[in-house]
C-alpha cells in the first residue's frame, strides 16, 4: 500500500508538470481530505445501524447456521482434508463469516484455518493446493449482505440503496466459481506442480450424506429466486429488500431469545469505532486521488485504456476502482464513494461501482496476511487464481447491473 499511496503521488506531480496545473493538484488533495472526513461521519450511523443488526443475528447462531449449509460443500470441495479435522472446521466459519458481511469474525478463523492447513503440510514454505483453494475463495468477494457499499449509496442520497443487492449475488457467485475453478484447474498444471504429494487419508472418514446438500440447495434457490422477481419487477420488488431485510434479521433475534435491543447497541457502538477508525485511510487515499485527478492524470489515462475495456462492458469511469480493488479495500471503498458523488449513487456508474466493491475482494492483502501468517513463501497458483476471481468478479459486475437495473 506505501507504493500504491506514493506511485499516486508522484504520477500526480508529473501529470502536473506537463499539463501545468500544480495549484490544481495542491487544491486536489486538500478537496480529498476534506470530502473524506465528511464521507467518514456521514458513514457512522449506516455502519452503526448494520453492525448492530449484523451482531443480533450472530448472537442468534446466524453463523453457526450458515456453517451447516456450506460444509457439505467444502467437504467435496477439499478432499485432501479430512472432513472432521480442525481445518475444516475453520474454513467453514471463516466462509460463513465472510458471506455474512462480518469481516472482525472471520479473520481470525481464516488465520486459524490456515495455520491447521500447514500442519497437513508435508512441504513447509510452499501453498498446498487446499490453502491455494481455501483463498481463492476469500479473494472472490463471497458476500451475501454488502451492508457497507448499502450504507453509502444511502448517504449519497440513493433513491433505492438495496437496489445492488441481486447485482452483488449475480457477480460475487461468478467470480467465486470461477475462482474456485481457476485454482482447481491451474493445481493441475506441470509449472505449478507441487513438489511433494498431498497426503493421503483413510476412505472411512466422514462423508456427507445426500440429504445434507438440501440447505444450500435451498439457499441457492433463494437467493436465485431474489434475483429473479428483481429481474421482473424491477424497483418495485428490490425497494423491499432493505425494510424485510432489517425486519428479518431482528425477528431471527426474538425467535432466538436474543437481548435484541441491548445486543443491537453493543454492535452498533462496535460500529461507531470502526467508522471513525477508516478516516485516516480514506484521507491518504481520497487525497492522492484527487491530486491525480486535479492533475489531468486519471483522465488521460481512462482515456488509454477504455477503448480496450469497454469492448467487454467495463466503463471507463470504473477503470480506477477495478485496478485498485486488489491492492486496497480502503482505496476502494473510498474511490467508489467518489464515482456515487460524481455520477449519482443510481446511474450506471454507480451502480456498477457499488455492485464491484460488494462482490471483489483486497486480493494482494489477502494473500500477504494469510500466507505471511504461516511463512509461505512459494505460493504457487494462488495470485493468477485470485486475479481471474477479480477480473470475473468486475466484467459480472456490469453486465448483471446492464441485465438487472437498467
Amino acid at each position: 500500500m506505501n507504493h500504491i499511496f506514493f506511485g499516486i503521488v508522484l504520477l500526480s506531480v508529473v501529470f502536473a508538470v506537463f499539463n501545468g496545473t500544480p495549484a490544481q493538484v495542491g487544491q486536489g488533495a486538500l478537496d480529498g481530505a476534506r470530502a473524506s472526513v465528511e464521507l467518514a461521519i456521514g458513514l457512522v450511523g449506516y455502519i452503526a445501524l448494520f453492525l448492530g443488526l449484523l451482531k443480533v443475528v450472530e448472537e442468534a447462531g446466524g453463523l453457526r447456521f450458515m456453517a451447516r449449509v456450506i460444509r457439505p460443500v467444502l467437504v467435496r470441495l477439499f478432499p485432501d482434508v479430512p472432513a472432521d479435522h480442525p481445518a475444516m472446521g475453520a474454513m467453514v466459519m471463516n466462509i460463513a463469516a465472510n458471506a455474512l458481511g462480518l469481516g472482525n469474525a472471520a479473520t481470525p478463523f481464516g488465520l486459524k484455518a490456515m495455520e491447521e492447513l500447514n500442519r497437513l503440510n508435508t512441504e513447509k514454505g510452499t501453498a498446498t493446493n487446499a490453502m491455494v483453494l481455501f483463498l481463492a475463495i476469500n479473494t472472490s468477494g463471497l458476500a451475501l449482505l454488502p451492508t457497507g457499499i448499502i450504507g453509502v449509496r444511502a448517504l449519497k442520497g440513493s433513491v433505492d440503496a438495496a437496489a445492488i443487492f441481486p447485482t452483488t449475488l449475480v457477480a460475487t457467485a461468478c467470480s467465486t466459481m470461477v475462482g474456485i475453478a481457476a485454482a482447481v484447474f491451474l493445481s493441475r498444471l506441470p509449472v505449478f506442480a507441487q513438489t511433494s504429494p498431498a497426503p493421503a487419508f483413510p476412505r472411512e472418514s466422514p462423508k456427507v450424506r445426500p440429504g445434507e446438500m438440501m440447505p444450500f440447495a435451498m439457499a441457492v434457490a433463494a437467493m436465485f429466486g431474489l434475483v429473479v422477481v428483481v429481474y421482473t419487477f424491477g424497483e418495485a420488488a428490490s425497494a423491499w429488500i432493505m425494510p424485510l431485510l432489517i425486519l428479518g434479521m431482528l425477528t431471527v433475534g426474538v425467535v432466538n431469545k436474543v437481548k435484541v435491543y441491548e445486543v443491537f447497541v453493543d454492535g452498533a457502538k462496535e460500529g461507531f469505532n470502526l467508522a471513525l477508525m477508516i478516516i485516516p485511510y480514506l484521507v491518504a487515499i481520497l487525497g492522492a486521488v484527487g491530486m491525480l485527478r486535479s492533475s489531468g492524470g486519471l483522465a488521460r489515462l481512462v482515456s488509454w485504456i477504455s477503448p480496450l475495456t469497454e469492448m467487454i462492458g467495463i466503463p471507463g469511469e470504473v477503470l480506477p476502482l477495478a485496478l485498485l480493488r486488489p491492492l486496497s479495500g480502503s482505496g476502494a471503498f473510498a474511490i467508489t464513494a467518489e464515482l456515487l458523488e460524481t455520477h449519482g449513487p443510481d446511474s450506471l456508474i454507480g451502480n456498477i461501482a457499488s455492485t464491484m466493491n460488494g462482490s471483489t475482494e483486497t486480493t494482494f492483502y489477502v494473500l500477504a496476511v494469510y500466507f505471511g501468517s504461516i511463512g509461505v513463501h512459494r505460493i504457487r497458483h494462488a495470485v493468477p487464481a485470485g486475479l481471474a476471481a477479480d477480473l470475473t468478479g468486475v466484467v459480472a459486475s456490469c453486465w448483471a447491473v446492464h441485465m438487472l437495473l437498467n
